[in-house]
């Protein structure tokens, strides 16, 4: 039986790989966990949620909504897992990242058609190939890569710090999420004017990690992962406009809207670990606990984790990718997840489908899936591999901005983002109706 190669267990490539069994085709999932582990993952299990634990919005007139509801009808693996393993995070998709993990992992493990070769690949393996090992691919086969698809691009993501529950003052902080929508969830750390400008000295002035591993790199930092420190340094009031921004909240001590809040979401089921929403920092281990003990209620804030920051990488997929994700020169050779420039844990994930689904079509003679463009997964399809986008392409995440507009004026945005998931729904279902059902569900 002919088999497939998927290179890297993670979102994007897990989902690539129960794609193909989906379709019955036998895979070969190469995972070099937990043989190596890269700078920045730690658990052994597949599909690890490095960064945050949030999967973004959940209702379907959201750009994250949209895709997860689309992943589903495509056959995705990880969102219902993901449901299946969430946490309370308001109106987002959070999980208990571990338990997310062992789930994804139990399922590609227990598939009879997927072989798990635990084992670092260093060279291009024959056949058709679908390469998902993600922004931290490792040594020599990262150099196959170059060699295959010519100079990388380069980035930096940084991930939040976690603090425990039981070390917070809860006298300083209380529950609500933004504008009360959904429950309850997020912990807020208000602040008035003297604590905000205090905070704000200390971060800028405070000792960032020398980034030495990567010297050889211009640094730049992608605007979706900016470190909370690199934010400040633009500006007094720039964190007070992002993760910082009070609008939405009532400081239930004052019954006013604070001059700034920070909000912690909750990292596990248990609700004992939770993350500073938007701080991912590269501050030294030191720096992290001085300055983020200064947030109101952080005091004595037990740290389980600090913050880090590491390198990403995505190849110049306008030139090199098919919006199927398959290479033009080389279209046995396809490439899934955040290497391709889509940006986001469920935009790697979804492009893990879609490549995973083209091969296994493509094997079997079945007529190739076209995402409609006004669907989330066929617009970010069609951007990554837009020529046009050749010399100036960067990450792309899920936003209602990629989709074609809808032609009416709605100045309601909800409303207007509604029409465009209805629409989307509907385009994707009748091209699914009109390829017909031929994978094993």
């Amino acid at each position: 039986m002919t088999k497939v190669n998927v290179i890297g267990a993670g979102l994007a490539g897990c989902e690539a790989a129960w794609a193909l069994a989906r379709y019955g085709i036998g895979v070969r999932l190469f995972e070099m966990k937990p043989q190596k582990f890269t700078p920045a993952h730690k658990y052994g299990g597949f599909a690890e949620l490095v960064c945050s634990n949030s999967l973004k919005a959940s209702r379907l007139e959201s750009a994250a909504g949209l895709l997860k509801t689309e992943m589903e009808m495509l056959g995705s693996l990880t969102v219902p897992c993901a449901k299946a393993n969430a946490v309370e995070a308001g109106g987002a998709l959070a999980v208990d990242r571990e338990c997310f993990s062992d789930a994804v992992t139990e399922k590609i493990r227990s598939c009879p058609l997927i072989e798990v070769i635990e084992q670092e690949v260093t060279e291009l393996p024959e056949g058709v190939t679908i390469i998902a090992t993600g922004p931290l691919t490792s040594g020599v086969l990262a150099e196959e890569i170059r060699k295959l698809c010519g100079e990388g691009l380069s980035f930096y993501d940084a991930a939040a710090p976690i603090v425990t529950y039981e070390s917070l003052d809860l006298e300083k902080v209380f529950f609500a999420s933004r504008y009360d929508r959904g429950d309850a969830d997020y912990i807020n750390c208000p602040m008035d004017k003297d604590e905000y400008l205090a905070f704000y000295r200390a971060l800028i002035g405070a000792e960032r990690v020398q980034l030495k591993d990567f010297e050889s790199h211009p640094f730049s930092v992608y605007e979706g992962c900016m470190p909370i420190e690199e934010l400040a340094s633009r500006g007094e009031d720039t964190m007070r406009f992002g993760p910082m921004k009070p609008v939405g909240i009532t400081d239930k001590r004052t019954g006013r809207r604070p001059y700034a809040v920070v909000q912690l979401r909750r990292e596990n089921r248990e609700a004992t670990l939770f993350n500073l929403v938007g701080f991912q920092t590269n501050l030294k281990f030191g720096e992290q606990k001085r300055v983020f003990s200064m947030i109101p209620g952080l005091e004595n804030a037990e740290f389980m984790r600090f913050g880090v920051m590491h390198r990403n990488t995505f190849i110049n997929s306008p030139v090199l990718l098919s919006a199927d994700f398959s290479m033009r020169e080389h279209p046995d050779i396809y490439f899934a997840g955040q290497m391709t420039g889509v940006e986001g844990y469920m935009e790697s994930a979804a492009s893990g489908i879609i490549a995973g689904t083209a091969a296994a079509r493509k094997l079997l003679g079945l007529e190739a899936i076209k995402l409609p463009s006004d669907t989330m997964t066929g617009a970010l399809s069609a951007y990554i591999s837009d020529p046009f986008n050749d010399g100036k392409f960067q990450p792309m995440g899920a936003n209602m901005g990629i989709l074609p507009d809808i032609g009416v004026r709605i100045k309601d945005k909800k409303e207007k983002y509604g029409v465009y998931a209805k629409r989307a729904v509907e385009s994707l279902q009748r091209e699914l109706d009109r390829i017909g059902n031929n994978s094993n569900s």
